[in-house]
């Protein structure tokens, strides 16, 4: 988006390189803490972390920053499995944007999570049932991360606990599918507004690239009717084959491969993954397009 792009090339210089690596960091401190004996302040050490909006105002500030290192799980095992993920995704997108918009990104996520958590607790008066003391979810922010990974790199690979491999699009539509229920059907008012926080700097990021999706397939669909005539109105037409106009990659070739039409070219110009978003917009109309306007 233009306004990132401003904000890049303005404050750049300012990005904080290894975000992920001091979150992952600082999780695993208070993750080792927390099993240190009552005496020496283990117990108890993760809940004083968590956001809690009550507790917050009672003068425990240090949750608004605190609640970032609350540890993914108890289980070593599953907790080492979420920092493993998150380091390869939250490195892999800090490579792929630059320091700054990965910062911003997670900026975005985690004020919003802070805003919703306070909206949820003043707009029930703080007394709604279990809000008194409830605690708002990092799972949701660094979920985001996830979705993010997901949307840029949908056919990575990823090892089940490094046995069952499944491409990162279906896990992400799990997520998905997760995040809808909550908020239809949880009780809990904090996780759902969790989500509408956790769906906020996704769509700041990705918003007008699920728009350009849609009109993409749109465009598609006008043309495989141009192309494929209904039945009972002439001879069916041959399988529609989708081809860069830049590389010559070809759907019958790579039939899994997702080939798009760019919208900011005038007329139909298919392109492969790769020269989507690299190519040279075309400003004059195709063939098609110019006899139809003719007419």
């Amino acid at each position: 988006m233009k306004w990132i792009d401003h904000l890049d090339k303005k404050f750049g210089r300012y990005g904080v390189p290894n975000v992920t690596v001091i979150l992952i960091a600082g999780q695993v401190v208070a993750y080792v803490a927390g099993y240190a004996p009552p005496e020496a302040g283990g117990d108890g050490l993760v809940e004083r972390l968590a956001l809690a909006p009550s507790l917050v105002l009672a003068g425990e500030w240090w949750r608004v920053l605190t609640f970032l290192f609350v540890p993914p799980a108890t289980n070593p095992l599953f907790a080492f499995f979420g920092w493993y993920l998150f380091y390869l995704m939250g490195s892999t997108l800090e490579s792929q944007w630059g320091e700054f918009r990965y910062n911003l990104y997670l900026l975005l996520g985690y004020l919003a999570s802070v805003v919703m958590a306070f909206v949820t607790f003043f707009s029930a008066g703080g007394l709604g049932p279990g809000l008194g003391a409830a605690t708002a979810s990092n799972l949701f922010l660094y979920g985001t991360v996830f979705l993010a990974f997901a949307r840029l790199y949908p056919d990575f690979t990823l090892s089940i606990m490094f046995i069952l491999p499944v491409k990162v699009r279906w896990l992400a539509l799990l997520t998905w599918l997760g995040y809808g229920a909550t908020f239809l059907f949880s009780r809990d008012w904090l996780d759902q507004a969790m989500v509408v926080a956790a769906v906020f700097n996704y769509l700041v990021f990705f918003g007008r690239d699920i728009l350009n999706d849609m009109r993409h397939r749109h465009r598609r669909m006008q043309f495989q009717a141009r192309a494929h005539p209904a039945k009972g109105n002439g001879p069916r037409g041959r399988k529609l084959t989708h081809t860069c106009r830049v590389c010559g990659r070809s759907s019958a070739d790579e039939p899994r491969t997702q080939f798009r039409y760019c919208s900011e070219c005038g007329g139909d110009y298919c392109y492969c993954p790769e020269h989507l978003g690299d190519h040279e917009h075309v400003k004059e109309l195709a063939p098609d397009a110019e006899q139809e306007r003719a007419k």
